[in-house]
């Protein structure tokens, strides 16, 4: 969550702090632009948010769409957004003070300010605190419902990886990464054929644009429904395996600067840019060690000076001939004792930072003095060391990270979308 609240909150910040704050007439400010269920959204969070974006878009040097195009897109947003940050207070999903205070200095200290250095430079640019403030909480709120909506109930299957890695045979291909960018002209669940039919010509009409020599940035913001049309439909980098099928063979047969034809899943119309690739190094060697141990635990019976005592007289012991298997399946604490202490071959990061310090620091054949760790004292022999190629493995587990991620971006798509189409919404922007 925090590295997703951290993206949310960066481009905020950048389109907050270029913001400039212009006075208006007070009865236009209060005109009501759209209702969402019980709440509503007004002129003024309208006019505020469309100078935020608009200097956003201008500190990207993407041309502005037509100011009537804007206004509609960027309340289309404010309406998602009002529709799923009430979902989440409806449904108990809350945000304290505390919270939302550490977050706040969290996004300060990114920006190498404190708070109040960071205040006074929203102040400066005409942002509001408060205001700055409670568009965060409203983040943190609709990643927290997405988080139990959605992520939470994400799995991905051995058989999924399976499937995927025999898919892929080439190693190289799948570890290519992709920065793109990404046009969708969005169709409504249970949506007619007429439906479709505008949808396809308002893609089709993007595309048109696009093959004049129009900037991809300035037709995703006028014609893409995703949530990142108002940063150009920027997607950034993205692995093979976090890319739906439909976009990746699409993506492969183009060189980079390359636009897709319009593509049609479930989600509505798409339109790809390959912006570059670039080839991930595949192969992971990494150390491994073969290490026994043996664990006296400090608790409520077993002080700490005392546990440590016996790992000396154990030690002892061994110096002294005793077998330290032995000793380990007599004396130790821990899981392994039955196995004489052994824990087989440890990878960077499988053990606590003391008792990687300290095996780190032996040579094998070699025995430990007694180590302190959170679990107590432990005496350690490190028996053999290997380099180890783990990209098999590697692999595997960033496929499936990849796969959940990709699972995770298509259902939250459709769910926010099913929440949409199931509030009241009643705009108002042409009202008089």
């Amino acid at each position: 969550m925090t590295a997703t609240l951290s993206r949310l909150a960066a481009a905020l910040l950048a389109a907050s702090l270029l913001a400039t704050a212009h006075a208006a007439d007070p009865l236009t400010l209060d005109r009501i632009v759209a209702v969402v269920n019980k709440t509503v959204i007004t002129e003024y969070e309208l006019n505020t948010r469309v100078r935020s974006v608009t200097a956003n878009l201008q500190r990207q040097k993407i041309a502005l769409p037509a100011e009537d195009v804007l206004r509609r897109q960027v309340l289309d947003r404010l309406v998602n957004e009002k529709v799923l940050s009430d979902y989440a207070a409806d449904t108990g999903i809350r945000v304290d003070e505390r919270q939302l205070d550490q977050t706040m200095e969290r996004i300060a200290g990114q920006n190498q300010l404190n708070l109040s250095q960071f205040k006074a430079a929203l102040e400066k640019e005409g942002t509001s605190y408060p205001a700055f403030r409670e568009q965060i909480r409203q983040d943190m709120q609709i990643q927290r419902l997405r988080e139990r909506e959605v992520d939470n109930r994400i799995y991905v299957t051995d058989a999924e990886i399976d499937q995927y890695l025999a898919a892929n045979p080439d190693q190289a291909k799948a570890e290519l990464e992709y920065r793109l960018s990404h046009i969708l002209v969005a169709i409504p669940e249970g949506s007619g054929q007429d439906v479709v039919n505008t949808k396809g010509q308002r893609a089709a009409e993007a595309a048109r644009q696009l093959a004049a020599g129009k900037p991809f940035a300035e037709v995703a913001a006028a014609f893409s429904d995703a949530g990142d049309a108002l940063s150009g439909g920027e997607l950034g980098w993205r692995s093979a395996g976090r890319l739906p099928p439909l976009f990746l063979e699409a993506l492969n047969k183009l060189e980079a600067g390359g636009v897709t034809q319009v593509l049609r899943s479930p989600a509505g119309f798409h339109l790809v840019k390959l912006q570059e690739k670039r080839q991930r190094d595949g192969k992971e060697i990494i150390k491994q060690t073969h290490t026994r141990h043996i664990l006296v635990k400090v608790n409520e019976l077993t002080s700490d000076t005392d546990a440590k005592n016996r790992i000396q007289e154990l030690r002892e012991r061994i110096v002294n001939g005793a077998a330290f298997e032995e000793q380990a399946k007599l004396h130790s604490e821990d899981g392994s004792a039955q196995k004489g202490g052994d824990l087989d071959w440890i990878s960077p990061g499988d053990t606590v930072p003391e008792f990687e310090q300290a095996m780190n620091a032996l040579q094998p054949g070699e025995l430990s003095q007694a180590v302190r760790s959170p679990f107590g004292w432990h005496l350690i022999q490190v028996m053999e060391r290997r380099d180890q190629d783990v990209t098999q493995d590697k692999r595997r587990t960033r496929v499936r990270m990849e796969l959940r991620e990709r699972k995770s971006d298509e259902q939250y798509e459709d769910w926010s979308r099913q929440q949409r189409d199931q509030a009241f919404v009643e705009i108002r922007l042409d009202d008089k």
